[in-house]
């Protein structure tokens, strides 16, 4: 099958870009890396007017780091993500995942901004980044402004984002002091989108009480999933007092859009997901105590 007909725009400038997505309006779509959006044309399980690819807006890459934040340029690509110390340093979380992420062929084309604006539920960056309460960047004719993760998506592959608005960076918070961080997801192959998955963040005090916990769930929902009520369970508790298994199975209590298909059941889904959770949090206290 081929995609239906549409123009093709190619801005190399920020602003030239919301210029376009000001005038065509509703019928346009930014292409980024478009190893989301490429396949869905190609299938008409997405019809637009105009596409506007950003591909060429070198203002859109980049990583730096200050004032206790890492920020990346949404036009990095997760290979770049991947691979750079800085971001092994200050967001190990990114570091873990992007490995997960397809194969090396996406990662060299796919960005972390066009990852986290498709908004899938099953994919690494955006659970990451709710996690970890990052501020999304997000530019248009009238101006910038942030988005909190926690407002950003707003169902399957929908965010808060306005049609005109383009996402341009995302800063992550840097957690400092003893922490540990990890990524567990189960999949039928290595590549395959996750059957259920989990990243978690975890913070102690000098006494191995936990000062922090930041759970992501992936593949788990509409959209990504944390479960703060888990999270908050924690806090206040020695680390060696916590039982993983019960933080898991609290972690997925009360979802109520797990999906259901032919890999698997909701229930399925939702005990692979709490065993993820159990594995990650252990991971990421041991890690904390190591620090």
């Amino acid at each position: 099958m081929k995609s239906a007909p549409f123009g093709y725009q190619a801005p190399t400038t920020i602003a030239e870009a919301v210029g376009l997505l000001a005038e065509l309006g509703d019928g346009a779509k930014v292409l980024a890396g478009g190893q989301s959006l490429i396949p869905m044309l190609a299938l008409r399980m997405a019809v637009l007017d105009e596409l506007v690819d950003i591909g060429r807006i070198i203002e859109l890459r980049g990583i730096q780091r200050r004032d206790g934040h890492l920020r990346i340029g949404a036009g990095t690509t997760e290979a770049v993500v991947g691979a750079d110390p800085d971001v092994a340093a200050a967001v190990p979380l990114l570091t873990r995942a992007t490995p997960l992420i397809g194969h090396f062929q996406i990662r060299n084309r796919g960005t972390l901004g066009g990852s986290i604006a498709h908004a899938d539920p099953a994919a690494e960056y955006p659970a990451i980044a709710l996690a970890l309460d990052a501020g999304l960047e997000v530019v248009s004719t009238r101006g910038r402004r942030t988005i909190a993760a926690a407002d950003f998506f707003d169902g399957f592959w929908s965010t808060t984002m306005e049609p005109d608005e383009l996402l341009v960076a995302v800063d992550f918070p840097v957690w400092t002091g003893r922490r540990g961080f990890a990524v567990e997801e189960f999949a039928r192959r290595h590549g395959d989108f996750a059957i259920a998955g989990a990243c978690v963040g975890v913070a102690l005090d000098d006494n191995d009480r936990v000062t922090r916990c930041a759970i992501g769930l992936i593949g788990l929902g509409a959209k990504p999933e944390r479960p703060t009520a888990a999270e908050a369970s924690v806090v206040g508790v020695g680390v060696t007092d916590v039982v993983a298994d019960d933080l898991g199975r609290l972690a997925v209590a009360d979802l109520s859009s797990i999906p259901s298909d032919l890999q698997g059941s909701a229930r399925y889904r939702e005990r692979v997901g709490a065993a993820m959770v159990s594995r990650a949090f252990t991971a990421a206290a041991t890690e904390a105590r190591r620090d």
